[in-house]
């Protein structure tokens, strides 16, 4: 019986997560499987991957062989590096402390990498935040300065209609008293 580390889907359309299991290699690949290891999110930034890195070193130790994305998956987790270091000690090239201390470093390393992603994404997002927020205040003040110059005008055309209306008016007025004095030369 072939036995492969693979990914079992589960989720929403578009909307994937992964079971990590132990498969017989014949069962279809939602189906039955021998002992599931974790989860692996790729929906997160970066992605959630959940495993018993125990289990999984114990299976690929009698031979399980995993898929390429599970692969991949354990390489990322330090659970290749685990096996590989195991064999440095059993040939004796190693002792057990070396190899722990090998693989606490690469693991304290790995975990400084993806913290600095996590920062890094986190401060993306704020000064993508802080530059948005500018853009908005940047076109708001346009639009006031644009709404105070037709206030402006529009006031300045009252004003300019205003005075026409009453030098109209004093023009009147004034026609009126000459056609009154024309009409009494008397006075």
């Amino acid at each position: 019986m072939a036995v492969k580390i693979r990914l079992q889907r589960h989720g929403k359309k578009n909307f994937a997560f992964f079971h990590i299991v132990v498969a017989d290699s014949r069962a279809p690949r939602d189906g039955r499987y021998i002992e599931q290891l974790g989860s692996y999110n790729p929906n997160t930034n970066p992605a959630t991957i959940m495993l018993n890195e125990e289990r999984a070193l114990a299976w690929l130790n009698v031979g399980a062989q995993p898929t390429l994305t599970a692969k991949r998956i354990l390489s990322y987790e330090g659970v290749l590096l685990a096996k590989h270091l195991q064999g440095g000690v059993k040939k004796g090239a190693l002792t057990q402390e070396q190899a722990d201390a090998k693989l606490a470093a690469w693991k304290s390393e790995k975990a400084a990498k993806i913290n600095a992603k996590k920062e890094g994404l986190s401060k993306d997002a704020a000064a993508a935040k802080k530059a948005a927020v500018e853009a908005e205040a940047k076109v708001n003040q346009e639009r006031a300065e644009a709404l105070a110059k037709k206030k402006a005008e529009a006031e300045e055309a009252a004003r300019a209609a205003a005075e026409a209306a009453a030098a109209e008016k004093a023009a009147q007025e004034a026609a009126a008293a000459e056609e009154v004095s024309a009409e009494n030369p008397e006075a």
